[in-house]
């Protein structure tokens, strides 16, 4: 099972990801964690060139080819084998990322960015994904209290609001795909509902096999 969970900056996706392993293993479960950019070697490598503050001159579609060399070995590398192995794997970002933060928020053309993806992935998509919805300037509030900023994370406050428009966007075009929760909440709160939700899913799961 391939869940991920996507979101704007500061909504919470990094914090809730470990807790959310520990408890489904507790369940049981065989679970693998995994973060975009990186998660291999070669990923993470790229994850600082994207990251980097002083790369400034660093234009969308280079932003967006980087992006998906990273996620090409991570799936490759990493995801698939797992995946292979019957093992839940929650991925912090994944290709959705790409259609919001680079095609709404950059403006790239989504139909190029899909069949970049299509390329970049083989193909593979996830079972379910979960958005952890927050409004983008309180996300950025949250990210400059705990002392993590990126290169991405400076872009303006507009830009973060198109990436925010644009997941609900795809949520909404695919929603039997996509679960929303309301990332406002407190940590105890958010992680309860994801808890639930993926459960939830784990279980039918079971039930088709």
């Amino acid at each position: 099972m391939f869940i991920t969970l996507e979101g704007p900056e500061g909504s919470g996706k990094t914090t809730h990801i470990p807790l959310l392993a520990e408890f489904l293993r507790q369940q049981g479960y065989a679970v693998l964690t995994t973060r975009e950019p990186g998660g291999t070697a070669i990923g993470n490598q790229v994850r600082a060139i994207l990251t980097n503050l002083e790369n400034t001159a660093m234009q969308p579609r280079t932003e967006t080819l980087l992006f998906l060399a990273a996620r090409a070995q991570l799936v490759e590398e990493v995801i698939r084998p797992a995946l292979a192995k019957g093992m839940v794997v929650l991925s912090d970002r994944y290709a959705d990322s790409t259609l919001a933060y680079q095609g709404y928020g950059h403006g790239v053309s989504l139909e190029e960015l899909r069949t970049l993806l299509r390329f970049a992935t083989g193909g593979l998509c996830p079972d379910c994904t979960i958005l952890l919805d927050l409004d983008a300037g309180v996300g950025l509030r949250r990210k400059t209290q705990c002392g993590e900023w990126n290169r991405l994370d400076a872009y303006a406050l507009a830009f973060h609001q198109r990436v925010r428009q644009g997941y609900l966007e795809l949520a909404a075009e695919q929603p039997q795909r996509w679960k929303i929760l309301d990332a406002s909440q407190s940590l105890d709160v958010v992680q309860s509902a994801l808890r639930q939700v993926v459960l939830d899913i784990l279980r039918a799961s079971s039930t088709l096999v």
